[in-house]
């Protein structure tokens, strides 16, 4: 007999629809599994094997196939264990064949039958709600997959609560979708002592999403100031968090099924490698970068980072997508992200010290931030030295602009944004601002025109730089509520690309 049931197998973050085929036929007795199966799929027909017998369920003495279709896609993971021994014991007629039909199911099956929670649940109840299909998973990854409303989402304990289901006896209570989970406490930027400059960047940078180095001396506050970013970026909405929720679901980073609308902050060490940054490794997983998807990636001694792994970031960058390319697979992430990086000025760190500076001034700052290549500065839409504060200041009282004010001129902002560019997907922010939609909304005026004209004659500016200041100086004119950019907003622009460690 041919029985049929269905899973999913993940091609970044798509969840594309398996079909599993069991036959029962005459032969010498065995149990196969084909359609490109890896190693933990192979396997599942032990585990499958002892789970039926701990419920007291004898395979016939036949010849047993489970085929994968389609056979050309690569599946890989523990979550075939389930919809492999639905689709068996339909085939063994022990539950009904329709009704294993109109199920997408993923779980790994313990030697007892309990089930095992797995990564992915919730872009495998987008494909079964795409499909009309009913979702069936552990207990534990319910909760999570029940936030895609649009399909019924049947969390079991064990494989002997999938059987009482599906034979009428026990029916499974449909989940329920996991908490809103509040994210960390932000911290207060009003923490921060003098650095007006800096925080005066740190603020239209999360008002359109524009990408920030930091260059100053250790103890000068970079670090500092990018944990303060949190606190100032409005929470996701919905469809953002969604968005990233199903990748870290691949990630089997959602806890208890709660979703955050905080968005993330991932700070990678120097250290990290090049899979770990911009994803791959043997399943080709997501990285820092699109773990940082709608939220801020910080890069702390940005110049340590290896050469390859920095150049990587250029076309992320552009585009906020990576393909992650590998001998059996090419898959896609989106990696929308903002980039934070802070970095020394030289080696030592005290370039900008005279009293404190090496004896390889100035050799030793173009050769520490030489190492960050001319094409990946020109991504940076803002660029600021960071001073070290006097200890006089370190004395005064906490007196700035806290958080939360800066964070409802951010929140103004970018609804003024969103207005704009309406429902586009791919046009959230002005830093998404291209061709002839930034020379609708960021063309100054005529004073601003010319203002531009010449500091980008005068500078060399690259045509992306010429971009990027006009994204930033719409951004600068959003804050103060402008309708027209106009020369102070241009003005100010140009001057976060005027560093000298920029030049």
């Amino acid at each position: 007999m041919l029985a049929r049931a269905y899973t999913v197998a993940f091609q970044g973050v798509e969840a594309r629809l398996v079909e599993v085929q069991c036959a029962v036929t005459p032969g010498l007795p065995a149990f196969s599994v084909v359609g490109l199966p890896d190693k933990a799929v192979s396997e599942a027909r032990d585990r499958v094997r002892s789970a039926l017998a701990a419920l007291a369920i004898a395979l016939p003495s036949k010849r047993i196939t489970i085929n994968l279709s389609p056979a050309d896609l690569p599946k890989e993971g523990s979550h075939f264990d389930l919809p492999i021994a639905l689709a068996l014991l339909a085939a063994l007629q022990v539950v009904p064949a329709e009704d294993a039909e109109a199920t997408v199911a993923l779980g790994e099956l313990s030697l007892d039958g309990a089930l095992v929670p797995v990564a992915g649940a919730l872009p495998a109840a987008m494909a079964a709600a795409d499909e009309d299909r009913v979702l069936l998973c552990p207990r534990a990854s319910g909760a999570e997959a029940a936030w895609v409303g649009a399909t019924q989402v049947l969390a079991a304990e064990s494989l002997h609560d999938v059987m009482r289901h599906f034979t009428g006896q026990v029916p499974i209570t449909p989940s329920q979708p996991g908490e809103v989970r509040a994210g960390p406490a932000p911290r207060d930027l009003r923490d921060v002592k003098g650095q007006e400059r800096a925080k005066r960047a740190l603020e239209i940078a999360a008002a359109g999403r524009h990408h920030l180095i930091m260059v100053g001396t250790p103890g000068s506050g970079k670090s500092m100031l990018a944990a303060r970013m949190p606190g100032i970026l409005p929470p996701m909405t919905p469809a953002e968090a969604l968005e990233t929720s199903m990748i870290q679901s691949l990630c089997g980073l959602l806890d208890d099924g709660g979703i955050s609308r905080a968005r993330p902050f991932r700070e990678p060490h120097h250290t990290a490698s090049m899979a770990a940054i911009v994803g791959g490794g043997r399943r080709a997983m997501p990285g820092e970068i699109s773990l940082a998807h709608n939220g801020v990636l910080f890069m702390d001694e940005f110049p340590e980072f290896p050469r390859n792994v920095l150049e990587t970031l250029r076309q992320p960058i552009e585009t906020g997508e990576v393909m992650v390319a590998r001998a059996n697979a090419h898959v896609k992430y989106p990696c929308k992200f903002m980039l934070v990086a802070a970095a020394n000025p030289c080696k030592c760190g005290y370039l900008s010290d005279p009293a404190r500076a090496c004896a390889r001034v100035p050799g030793c700052g173009d050769d520490y931030l030489g190492r960050i290549s001319g094409p990946l500065m020109d991504r940076f839409d803002l660029r600021i030295e960071v001073p070290p504060v006097g200890y006089a200041d370190l004395d005064l009282p906490a007196d700035g602009e806290s958080s939360e004010t800066v964070a409802a001129r951010v929140a103004g902002a970018r609804a003024i944004q969103t207005a704009r560019y309406g429902d586009a997907m791919e046009l959230r922010q002005n830093a998404d601002a291209h061709g002839t939609v930034l020379e609708q909304v960021a063309t100054p005026d005529a004073e601003g025109r010319d203002l531009l004209s010449r500091v980008a004659e005068k500078l060399g500016l690259s045509a992306r730089g010429f971009h990027r200041v006009l994204r930033v100086a719409r951004t600068i004119a959003d804050l103060a509520g402008s309708d027209t950019v106009r020369r102070p907003h241009v003005a100010e622009a140009l001057s976060f690309r005027l560093t000298s460690s920029s030049a």
